[in-house]
């Protein structure tokens, strides 16, 4: 994944002036010791901050080791404003963690009060107006302080990557999908940059690509990828060349972003001026760390970028899609798995799904699309999809969102893949997620969401949850248990 951040951690201890010093020193140490031992890398600042001045040195050794992400360590009860500061200075992501009591013996002289710090840290924060990261239980002992620095880092990799991301953007969003026309000026309270484009710019570079000497070996690595999933070898040269385009595009247009990704229109006037179907090569780009949405899905594409940096690894965008008939559920998922039938869908898309993600990828055509585009005979501008079973396991349903009053909302829903034949076309699996039914009710059609979801594939929702919240997003919607009612639930039912 070359297209996220790599974050490089430090950690700086605190300490009020008229605690001991050493206590900090000591357990700064202990807590690198515990995070090295389990694998973690992070740069340990030698100063420790009492005031103002020590805040500005320990800045100092921070930046000049490269450090993006920081742990601000209270040793002690820990010196508020400094502290604090040290926050609002550094200017990355910050993340607060506490000490706790070792054992009896501390209690005599050498007790740290960190437990009381962290309230009048958090406090501080709050003052400076500051955005920072504090574990859902935030004081702890060494061992348990590396696992809190560990579970930052997915955190800061995403926000690191939002601020030097780059959206492009190919066509109008189409008029048939209204629910991927969402308000941009979200994106720019984010720091996230977006270049809209239109499709004949993205058509003129392709058609400048033609006869680049690189597209037959980049079919060559497709052909061999899809493997005995080449079904359609014909239309390979021309998905390369639209690739090259892509890659070209973003190097020539990145501009002062370190990141970038794609929103593109994907039917039906693209099939007929270019020649193939584009899902193929979304699947591919995302695979590499470079989502590429369809129906110029920003928010789309931006809930999968940020996917990416949470669990780094590949992730897909579906349509919630359809429901599991009677039939289907009643033979492979009733008294086999934990779900009523309402608590089961089907998720979708035409083949963007990257095929590390599939049971078995194949190249196939856009079925929809043919009927109306290509309706006789063999399929030709409709190829291009990837299409095959989704891997079972646990996945996690998710969107960031602008929602028409301009503000960002976001839902996380954790669940999983069911190992069911789907028995349908294009990149397809059935997903069962808890509550389905009032989440569906009372999340996605009561909050006005549209049709695409993110898919990260793993449990990543206590991450994306701390995510959603250092972004400012106040509503953050899950899929609630039985017995705790949404406020539009009827309880009467």
């Amino acid at each position: 994944m070359k297209n996220i951040p790599e974050v490089r951690l430090g950690v700086v201890a605190v300490s009020r002036d008229c605690f001991p010093i050493t206590l900090s020193h000591r357990r700064r140490t202990e807590v690198v010791a515990a995070f090295r031992k389990a694998g973690g890398e992070i740069f340990e600042a030698q100063t420790i901050v009492e005031n103002e001045n020590d805040a500005l040195k320990a800045l100092e050794e921070v930046r000049a080791a490269g450090v993006n992400a920081l742990v601000v360590y209270l040793g002690n009860f820990g010196p508020e404003g400094p502290e604090t500061l040290l926050a609002q200075e550094f200017g990355g992501p910050v993340m607060f963690a506490a000490a706790a009591e070792e054992n009896v013996a501390v209690l005599t002289s050498d007790r740290g009060d960190a437990y009381c710090g962290m309230l009048n840290c958090s406090y501080n924060v709050g003052l400076r107006g500051l955005k920072a990261y504090i574990p859902e239980y935030p004081v702890g002992t060494p061992n348990e302080v590396s696992a809190m620095i560990a579970e930052f880092i997915p955190i800061a990799r995403t926000l690191l990557g939002l601020r030097s991301l780059k959206i492009f953007s190919f066509g109008p969003r189409p008029f048939d999908f209204l629910a991927c026309n969402a308000p941009i000026a979200p994106l720019f309270k984010l720091g996230v940059n977006i270049q809209e484009n239109s499709e004949l710019d993205l058509l003129e570079a392709y058609k400048a690509h033609e006869g680049d000497a690189r597209i037959p070996a980049l079919a060559e690595e497709m052909a061999a990828e899809l493997g005995a999933g080449n079904r359609y070898p014909g239309v390979l040269p021309r998905l390369a060349q639209y690739e090259i385009t892509l890659l070209d595009w973003a190097e020539q247009n990145r501009g002062a972003a370190e990141h970038v990704i794609f929103a593109n229109k994907c039917w039906p006037a693209f099939e007929r001026a270019f020649g193939f179907v584009p899902c193929y090569v979304n699947s591919r780009l995302t695979q590499r760390g470079i989502p590429v949405s369809c129906e110029v899905d920003i928010y789309g594409a931006l809930s999968e970028y940020i996917g990416v940096c949470v669990t780094g690894h590949s992730v897909t965008l579906l349509d919630i899609n359809n429901t599991v008939p009677a039939e289907m559920y009643e033979k492979s998922i009733q008294g086999k798995f934990p779900y009523d039938l309402k608590e089961t869908f089907m998720g979708f898309h035409c083949g963007n799904t990257p095929i590390e993600d599939l049971e078995e990828g194949r190249m196939g055509y856009q079925l929809i699309m043919k009927r109306s585009l290509e309706p006789d005979g063999e399929p030709d501008i409709t190829r291009g999809t990837l299409e095959g079973a989704i891997k079972h396991g646990p996945i996690t349903f998710f969107r960031l969102q602008g929602n028409a009053e301009s503000r960002l909302v976001s839902y996380i829903a954790q669940g999983e893949v069911l190992p069911v034949n789907p028995q349908s076309f294009g990149g397809i699996g059935v997903f069962a997620i808890s509550q389905m039914n009032r989440f569906y009710r009372h999340v996605l059609v009561e909050k006005r969401y549209p049709h695409h979801g993110a898919v990260a594939f793993g449990s990543a929702g206590k991450a994306l949850f701390e995510v959603f919240k250092l972004l400012g997003v106040e509503d953050i919607s899950f899929n609630q248990p039985a017995g705790m009612l949404y406020k539009t639930e009827n309880p009467f039912k």
